[in-house]
């Protein structure tokens, strides 16, 4: 077996006893009868093919994969390997109502049996996914076991920035269980999902409401209530229809500077009778792109021009990896965000929890969100090549080159980005979806971009982040570290540099390794960087916002592993820069914008 030599880094939060991320894991759809499901379970890792183990030998902290400190189990999952997970469980029901199992996310493949009986299977790392237990539950003791396997980059499945053996820019792999795991007590009818669309030019909410089996839609009445800051704003039912449009007047907008949320109740009646009851939010904003007096096309947020600045986002922690300690760790990053005048963060080739996105709703955080890679990566002489060439890679032929020649792999990415948009589509701050990043196993994306725009025409696309742009989607996306930045060429598109800069600085005490460092540009201290950043926005960022440049993505949040190019330390307890120093110069992006 093998196992992880750690680092000492460690951020200031702690796990809460005995349930880590107590909190309800689902805020666009909430309910009161639920059981977290976080804790300490039993677990076995066996060789791939194996049968469930007779006797579970350790012990793990759910939700932490099995490779972080914080899990207690620190074991690299390989790919002929299976984690092998049991706890027992009690809940209460009553006669008619049924039990749903929900995961966050399982990295990569799962099997679920509740007292031996199996009861689904899952593919794919990021993405939530649920079972009905009902009929396999008994009074009293419940037994829960999972089966996992993982093969990260030995297979060609979707796994972000994960690796076996990590370096560089691609860091320690996660598997298993890494989001929150809950139970839900329902009625036999219920409401089963909400798409919340809002119309800001027609002051309206459209609320699509799907069902459980066996309600009929001609049977049901959907009622729907808002208010804003506790006062109700507007109500309406449908009868014998699962879509309802809400007159939402005088429209709150959201935005950065003031993320207006309203909350919403939405109550299922069959027959007369409330049989389920569920509350969630919304926020009434735009997003689009338009050109501006100077033929410039740029990102609008409800109607207006907006210049979007903020980091590159991977989401990983010392002693977490994926899964922050507590809901406090992970707010604080965004919260750095707004600290420093960002008003936009790129979720880069991974999907976070819910609540972190809810928690951007409530701050005021536009997103542009990632779909994870998967594929092969290029190599970096050919993209060095293409570069000095000026050639761009075509990715509708030769696709080995890509890892996408196999026809189910490139199905099994579509479902996933699909699955990610609709489990995404509620939060209001996600303002770009991004399919592809730097080439990682990119195929059709002109054609991706299309279908992703039907699919949700609310959004902008970028359609090949950085790389190998092949015209589409709603972007000239550049990622620029060792040269100046450009001017756009002509083009139907916006532009937005969206990686830049990496500056490092190595702080003592502070690193992942003393024996390797990554980034572009080293600053042996605070004001070296400082000085360093300050001029790249003044002298390469700023002259390009009346040029046509919308937007700007800062690689990034925190140091990662060998990474050092963050605003923040790895370990989240030294800011690199002074706040205030940075805030102001980024308000000065957003002045440069103004008039435009």
């Amino acid at each position: 077996m093998a196992d992880l030599t750690y680092h000492k880094l460690t951020t200031p939060w702690k796990p809460a006893e005995p349930v880590p991320l107590p909190e309800y894991p689902r805020p666009q759809m909430t309910r009161e009868n639920w059981q977290n499901l976080n804790g300490w379970w039993e677990c076995s890792i066996q060789k791939l093919g194996a049968p469930q183990p007779s006797y579970f030998e350790r012990k793990i902290l759910v939700p932490f994969a099995p490779e972080s400190r914080l899990s207690g189990v620190e074991h690299v999952l390989q790919p002929d390997e299976t984690l092998w997970y049991r706890r027992s469980f009690k809940t209460a029901r009553q006669q008619g109502e049924v039990v749903i199992l929900h995961f966050g996310a399982v990295d990569f493949a799962c099997e679920v049996w509740v007292n031996g009986n199996r009861v689904g299977e899952h593919w794919g790392g990021y993405l939530p996914f649920s079972f009905d237990i009902t009929a396999s539950l008994v009074e009293g003791e419940n037994e829960l076991v999972l089966a996992c396997t993982d093969a990260t980059e030995a297979g060609l499945h979707q796994k972000g920035k994960q690796r076996l053996k990590p370096s560089g820019i691609w860091y320690t792999s996660v598997s298993g269980i890494w989001q929150t795991v809950w139970l839900e007590v329902l009625p036999a009818w219920h409401i089963q999902g909400l798409k919340l669309t809002p119309n800001l030019d027609a002051s309206n909410l459209l609320i699509e409401t799907s069902f459980s089996k066996g309600v009929g839609v001609a049977q049901v009445e959907v009622e729907a209530v808002a208010s804003f800051e506790g006062q109700e704003v507007a109500r309406g039912r449908a009868v014998g229809m699962s879509q309802l449009l809400l007159p939402i007047p005088n429209p709150k907008k959201w935005h950065p500077d003031h993320p207006h949320l309203y909350d919403l109740t939405v109550k299922l009646r069959v027959g007369g009778k409330v049989v389920d009851e569920v509350g969630s939010y919304f926020g009434m904003r735009k997003f689009g792109k338009a050109r501006d007096k100077n033929g410039f096309w740029r990102c609008t947020l409800n109607d207006e021009p907006i210049f979007q600045y903020g980091p590159l986002d991977q989401g990983y922690f010392p002693e977490g990896l994926y899964t922050a300690p507590s809901e406090e760790a992970m707010l604080s990053d965004i919260e750095y965000a707004k600290k420093i005048g960002c008003n936009m963060i790129r979720k880069h080739v991974k999907v976070e929890p819910a609540r972190w996105y809810y928690a951007c709703d409530r701050l005021g955080m536009i997103v542009w969100q990632d779909m994870p890679n998967g594929g092969r990566t290029t190599k970096d002489a050919i993209v060095a090549f293409t570069f000095t060439s000026g050639i761009h890679r075509s990715d509708i032929r030769r696709l080995e080159r890509f890892g996408r020649e196999d026809a189910e792999n490139r199905e099994e990415f579509n479902q996933e980005l699909k699955q990610l948009i609709d489990s995404l589509y509620h939060f209001p701050s996600i303002a770009v979806w991004v399919p592809f990043n730097e080439s990682w196993g990119q195929f059709h994306a002109i054609l991706t971009s299309y279908w992703v725009k039907g699919y949700d025409p609310t959004r902008l696309v970028d359609h090949a982040s950085g790389w190998f742009d092949q015209g589409g989607g709603d972007f000239q996306s550049r990622h620029v570290y060792v040269k100046a930045l450009s001017a756009s060429q002509p083009d139907e598109r916006v532009l937005a540099v969206t990686e830049f800069g990496g500056y490092t600085m190595s702080v003592d005490g502070h690193v992942y390794t003393e024996k390797k460092r990554f980034g572009y540009g080293h600053h042996k201290d605070a004001a070296s960087l400082t000085d360093a950043y300050l001029r790249l926005l003044e002298e390469q960022v700023k002259p390009l916002i009346p040029l046509g440049l919308s937007a700007a993505i800062y690689t990034q949040t925190t140091d990662i592993e060998t990474e050092i190019n963050g605003y923040l330390t790895y370990d989240r307890k030294v800011e690199k820069m002074d706040a205030v120093v940075l805030r102001q110069a980024h308000e000065e992006l957003y002045k440069a914008m103004s008039g435009i």
